[in-house]
């Protein structure tokens, strides 16, 4: 599994969406394929420079579920691109 960090600070935080709700929903992608593609898009929208980080599924969950923070699972079988304005860190 993988998330997205800023390249140069990958422990200060990871790529997220605000949801219809006004929440943020961190990406864990399952794929370094899909990871990859993904900050292609984004660096197509000026972004700082992002790399995908390889995460462990179940700390990650848990952390996430710990802190209380959304999360989506990207699979292969997803097509994602990033909304325009709607992103951030948590």
């Amino acid at each position: 599994m993988y998330i997205l960090t800023i390249k140069g600070h990958e422990t200060e935080g990871a790529y997220s969406v605000v949801d219809r709700e006004g929440e943020e929903v961190l990406f864990i992608f399952e794929e370094q394929e899909d990871a990859d593609r993904f900050v292609q898009h984004l660096d197509a929208q000026d972004y700082p420079e992002m790399v995908p980080m390889k995460v462990d599924e179940e700390i990650m969950i848990e952390a996430c579920e710990k802190h209380g923070h959304k999360y989506t699972i990207i699979t292969p079988q997803d097509v994602v691109i990033p909304p325009d304005g709607q992103s951030d860190f948590v």
